[in-house]
């Protein structure tokens, strides 16, 4: 019997500023033997102009995306950011009552690579292996966007030769926050700066998280402050079959 046949959706963010972690994504499919395209058409999901307030081009954006999408069993990404603004749309009023439909349907279909893995697949083993230290970092929309925190943890310690570290001080925003950052500069960078403080304190510079938005934050901040900061997204882990 065949398997789903899965959609790989690339946010605009990881096409344009981590290419490599698309590729990632891509040969780890490959490694499952999963049956998995990536649609050519594909665009961003909305959620800078629905987080602004263009809720109208945010409805563009998601009526384009239940286009692209409408033929996959199952839309995988490795954003949870964007993953939890799919399953916004049908709270977008610009919509049609059909596509509202659709989009119900398809949020049911849309999943972040780690919860798509651990909880649909019932996979925790990808075959991976990194020698290293790596604390992870909850971003907000896994964690309280989708209830996303074993997942990754439970994929990262079935990692060969990985030593799994915990920020103290539990989950807590890094301080991005789309156009948060802009708008409240001061305090996203002493956010910022409080998680980078956590990092130190596990004993490794390195962090791994499910979106590539807050390690690009943390990233940046930690090179003004001149800390040594190494970040991968979660699917970098999982693909590498050896040193990173």
């Amino acid at each position: 019997m065949a398997g789903p046949r899965i959609a790989l959706f690339i946010p605009c963010f990881v096409e344009a500023l981590a290419p490599a972690t698309a590729g990632n994504l891509r040969r780890l499919c490959d490694r499952l033997a999963l049956d998995w395209y990536q649609p050519r058409e594909q665009t961003c999901c909305g959620q800078p102009s629905f987080n602004a307030g263009f809720w109208r081009e945010a409805a563009r954006c998601a009526a384009k995306f239940l286009t692209d999408f409408a033929d996959a069993d199952a839309v995988v990404a490795p954003s949870a950011s964007c993953v939890a603004m799919v399953r916004r749309y049908v709270e977008l009023a610009a919509l049609s009552s059909e596509q509202r439909a659709a989009a119900i349907e398809i949020g049911r279909r849309t999943h972040e690579i780690c919860s798509y893995l651990v909880d649909v697949l019932r996979i925790v083993d990808v075959g991976a292996s990194y020698h290293g230290a790596v604390a992870y970092h909850d971003a907000c929309h896994a964690l309280r966007g989708l209830g996303i925190r074993e997942q990754p943890r439970a994929l990262l310690r079935h990692v060969r030769g990985l030593d799994l570290r915990e920020l103290p001080g539990g989950p807590q925003c890094c301080g991005f926050g789309g156009t948060f950052s802009v708008k409240y500069p001061e305090i996203s960078a002493s956010m910022a700066d409080a998680r980078l403080a956590a990092l130190e304190a596990t004993g490794t510079a390195t962090l791994v998280s499910t979106d590539l938005s807050c390690l690009q934050h943390l990233g940046g901040r930690a090179e003004r402050r001149g800390q040594p900061f190494i970040g991968f997204h979660v699917v970098d882990l999982l693909a590498a079959q050896g040193p990173v």
